[in-house]
Order: C-alpha cells, then sequence, then structure tokens
C-alpha cells in the first residue's frame, strides 16, 4: 500500500470516528429536549393545579382576596402550558401592580402602626372595588387553564 491509500484509509476512519461522535451528540441533545419538554409539562400540570386549588380557595373564603390575588398572579407568570381563550385574569395583575410597594413578613411588622393603618385601607378598597371581579375570574379559573 502507498503512503496516499494510508491517508486516504486514515482519512476516511477519521470522518467516520467525527461521524458517529456527532451522531452521538445528537441522540443526546434530543434525549435532552425530550426531557426538558417533560419536566416543563409537568411543571405546568402542577401550576394548572395549584392555580386552581389558590382560586377554589378565594371562592370558599378560605384565603383573603388580595393574598389570593397576588399568589394567583406569581403562579400565572410561571405558567407556561395552554390558556383558554376566554380565560381573562387581568385583575389579579392589577391587584399585584397596586400592592407591589407594600411591605411583606418582617417589613410589615417593622412599619408603625400609621403605615399599616394606611396599607390596610387601601387593600380594603382594592378588595371592596374589584371583588366581584375576583370573584369571576377565580371562578373561570377553576374550571381550569388549558384549552
Amino acid at each position: 500500500m502507498t503512503t496516499f491509500t494510508w491517508l486516504v484509509a486514515a482519512g476516511v476512519i477519521i470522518i467516520v470516528a467525527l461521524a458517529a461522535y456527532a451522531y452521538m451528540l445528537w441522540k443526546k441533545v434530543l434525549a435532552r429536549e425530550t426531557e426538558q419538554r417533560a419536566v416543563a409539562a409537568d411543571r405546568n400540570q402542577r401550576l394548572e393545579g395549584d392555580i386552581i386549588i389558590l382560586a377554589n380557595s378565594l371562592l370558599e373564603g378560605q384565603l383573603p382576596l388580595i393574598e389570593g390575588s397576588i399568589r394567583i398572579k406569581v403562579l400565572l407568570d410561571n405558567y407556561y402550558g395552554p390558556r383558554r381563550a376566554d380565560l381573562d385574569v387581568s385583575v389579579f395583575e392589577r391587584i399585584y401592580d397596586a400592592t407591589v410597594h407594600i411591605p411583606t413578613h418582617q417589613g410589615w411588622k417593622d412599619l408603625g402602626k400609621a403605615e399599616r393603618q394606611l396599607h390596610e385601607q387601601q387593600m380594603e378598597t382594592l378588595e371592596r372595588d374589584h371583588r366581584e371581579e375576583i370573584f369571576s375570574a377565580a371562578k373561570n379559573i377553576s374550571r381550569g387553564l388549558g384549552k
């Protein structure tokens, strides 16, 4: 065999090896994408269930309107599954936007009495002004988010 033949054979072997390696990597990418889609679907299913539970808790009076609205809004922001065309959840966004400046947890405890009362009055006004819209949106959500 000539040197040229050896070089051609080595080139073919290298090309075949690289093609096999590329195929193996491609299979790994496909498997990873499939796994990511499954994880996302599971996550969306769990989030949908949690959102429906919160909506039902709002409807049954087990959850304060403002707190429930904020929680639903945050979960909806993280939900990427299918949504029904008639699902209007904009009220939760408005409640969130109107209350985002109110401190929570330790920040709430650190507020003075007058500041707390001011925020409580604001929340009572929001509840009064949006009660029916919140209940309507929660009732709509309780039927499911998807198609």
